[in-house]
């Protein structure tokens, strides 16, 4: 069963169970799922595909986590705390990251791999390369913040 439709099968339960915060972000999902079809040329009732599911999941978790940043600078914990919540059910969706110390061995593994010596001039290769393999996997920051302190040391 693909994700577009496991998510609408539980926006149905979150209606019977009338769970509110679950049912609205749910329906902000299904919306935005609609959304990226029509901006991909698509009729909008086509579903998508997991991994432009999960991009537009990611996006909304974006989201979530600046608003939350934006609530607690304007003195708002009563709607960062609302926000908290939708990202909890958004991050259920999401595949579980790569801690540090994984990156750093899978980058360790790819160097000693490299045949010609890598210098400041290359890191940018060598990070897309990598970004490509571990995309979905791993965050981007945090993959760039272990690349960087391997070719500097």
């Amino acid at each position: 069963m693909s994700l577009h439709q496991d998510i609408r099968e539980q926006m149905t339960e979150a209606m019977k169970a009338r769970d509110t915060v679950r049912l609205n972000v749910l329906r902000g999902l299904l919306s935005s799922f609609t959304n990226e079809a029509v901006a991909r040329k698509r009729k909008p009732d086509e579903e998508l595909s997991d991994e432009e599911a999960l991009a537009v999941i990611a996006r909304a978790v974006k989201q979530r986590k600046d608003s939350i940043e934006q609530f607690k600078k304007g003195h708002r914990t009563d709607l960062a705390e609302v926000e908290k919540s939708e990202l909890a059910i958004l991050e259920t969706y999401l595949p579980t990251l790569m801690s540090r110390d994984e990156i750093l061995v899978y980058v360790k593994e790819r160097l000693a791999v490299q045949s010609s010596a890598l210098d400041k001039s290359r890191a940018d290769q060598f990070m897309g390369m990598i970004m490509k393999e571990l995309k979905g996997k791993a965050g981007g920051a945090l993959v760039k913040e272990v690349v960087d302190t391997l070719i500097v040391s």
